[in-house]
């Protein structure tokens, strides 16, 4: 059995971390990418309704999550809840550059600091950064293909009905006609547009996701029976965490679609505009369909993460560790 010295046990409490230089990478990228993968795919449906919700005036469209919900599949089958779906999924790149920059900066942090709190908050917060540079254009895409056939007042962009014949085709068709008229509209800066509220969001998103994924997973372990999986207590901690982050910076997020969807480059213009025609209540617009992203996102996330990273263990340490 190898027994660690304190400094790279990591934990705090009863939770054992296991950091960047603990792990062997070669398994950690091979079954991050399914991991990364798997969360898109069960989590893309509130992500679209979500979106729909924030862009709508009022309540042109739907009234809710569920009505949102029962209304796409009523009308568009459940394709059209995964519609922009294989244009999302190169989000596959952004979410393993995340991965390996919270590792890292994570362990760069420890050189100057052993603070589980603050190596989460940094870590979080420029993990985000880095895979939202990544991501934005991705979702200015994406977005705009959730909201077709949505009314023309939602999105500037149109896809003719013919795009090319066959359902692959049909895809890559419409993805490239779009890709097409943001470019010649906007040039290259039209892929970015609200860089800055989307960074706005998620970084304090991330940064706050994380500290209080490792507080909440502590508390319950002062809770919990000696004997109780480490595993269970992370799985608990995900959602806690998720609600509480996806609660204070929803109304960023409100911003963040209307400012991509619709076009506009001021965030303090949408900002502006959506107090004017719906109040503050504007700003709680597709949160409870945040929160029941987030709730299987987290424990997808952390039981996978978690998971993972146990996986990825380097073989020497592995009897080390109680999970």
């Amino acid at each position: 059995m190898v027994t660690l010295p304190a400094s790279r046990m990591h934990q705090k409490g009863n939770i054992q971390i296991i950091e960047w230089e603990d792990l062997d990478k070669r398994k950690f990228y091979s079954f991050g990418i399914f991991m990364t993968m798997t969360i898109r795919a069960t989590v893309y449906p509130a992500t679209l309704i979500r979106t729909r919700l924030q862009v709508q005036r009022g309540k042109s469209l739907y009234n809710g999550t569920l009505d949102a919900f029962f209304k796409i599949l009523r009308s568009e089958g459940v394709r059209g809840l995964y519609r922009g779906f294989m244009v999302n999924t190169f989000t596959l790149i952004s979410g393993q550059t995340y991965m390996t920059t919270y590792e890292l900066v994570r362990k760069y942090v420890s050189y100057y600091s052993e603070n589980n709190t603050v190596k989460s908050l940094v870590a979080g917060g420029l993990a985000s950064l880095v895979a939202q540079s990544i991501t934005v254009p991705i979702d200015v895409v994406s977005q705009h293909l959730m909201m077709q056939g949505q009314g023309k007042h939602l999105t500037r962009f149109r896809l003719s009905s013919n795009t090319e014949t066959g359902k692959t085709k049909k895809v890559f068709g419409q993805t490239r006609n779009l890709v097409s008229q943001i470019f010649a509209a906007d040039g290259f800066p039209g892929f970015y547009r609200g860089y800055g509220a989307s960074l706005l969001t998620y970084i304090p998103n991330s940064a706050v996701w994380w500290p209080f994924y490792h507080f909440y997973a502590e508390q319950l372990s002062k809770l919990a029976p000696s004997d109780c999986p480490h595993l269970i207590l992370q799985a608990a901690a995900g959602p806690l965490a998720g609600v509480t982050a996806a609660t204070i910076t929803n109304p960023m997020d409100v911003i963040r679609a209307r400012v991509q969807v619709e076009g506009t480059t001021s965030i303090t213009e949408t900002f502006r505009r959506l107090i004017e025609e719906e109040g503050y209540f504007g700003f709680t617009k597709g949160l409870s369909a945040r929160i029941i992203s987030s709730i299987p996102t987290a424990i997808v996330l952390v039981v996978g993460y978690e998971t993972l990273k146990k996986m990825s263990l380097r073989p020497e340490l592995v009897d080390s560790r109680h999970w």
